[in-house]
């Protein structure tokens, strides 16, 4: 083999060695390549992932606030409607025991006696509804001696818009007891709330006895 054939040899072999090393580098960086497209893909994934994630819980907690405030506002309507339910069994219960006269009168008779202790004022007035007053004045000698020794009690001539019970006011109108019926029940109120609040949907009310002294 002569000089000519060597050299021609010798360029085709480095030139195979430089074309592999070239392919080995395209290889490699394809690789790279590759691993790091697939690397994106991948964190772009999980970031994706953990967006709907969470975007899930996100949204899954609205759903339970919003369910929360309903269950809330439930609670609220439910005792509401306890509360009035309540207050329409006294109204009912006031109006059987106003029918029982005799029994009424000693519940009216009491209210003035309490009242009139409270004040401890001489001269007091004893207003009523329009019905009572008439029941008040049909009895008023006996009520009146059950009051307080040294009270002076007179009772007014104009009603007073109240379902039942009575007002007492002293005779310069800078003290009164309001035992009327709406008067007791607002005082009662706060007992009748806290008392559903206890015992949420009860089978009975302890709502105290609105007719007491």
């Amino acid at each position: 083999m002569n000089q000519a054939q060597d050299l021609e040899q010798a360029i085709l072999a480095r030139a195979e060695r430089l074309a592999q090393e070239y392919r080995d580098r395209g290889q490699r960086s394809r690789d790279a390549i590759l691993r790091e497209a697939a690397e994106k893909l991948r964190l772009r994934e999980e970031r994706e992932d953990s967006i709907a994630k969470s975007l899930g819980e996100r949204t899954f907690r609205q759903q339970v606030q919003a369910q929360e405030l309903k269950m809330q506002s439930d609670l609220d309507q439910t005792r509401w409607n306890l509360v009035r339910n309540v207050e329409a069994r006294l109204t009912e219960r006031m109006f059987t025991h106003a029918d029982d006269e005799s029994a009424y009168l000693d519940t009216l008779a009491g209210f003035i006696s309490a009242a009139a202790r409270e004040i401890e004022h001489q001269e007091m007035v004893v207003q009523a509804n329009a019905r009572d007053l008439k029941r008040l004045k049909a009895h008023w000698e006996r009520i009146a001696s059950s009051a307080p020794a040294g009270a002076q009690l007179s009772l007014a001539s104009d009603p007073i818009d109240t379902l039942a019970g009575v007002l007492v006011i002293s005779a310069d109108r800078r003290i009164r007891v309001d035992n009327t019926f709406e008067g007791r029940l607002a005082r009662l109120g706060t007992r009748v709330q806290q008392t559903i609040l206890e015992r949420l949907l009860p089978s009975g009310f302890d709502t105290g006895n609105i007719f007491g002294g």
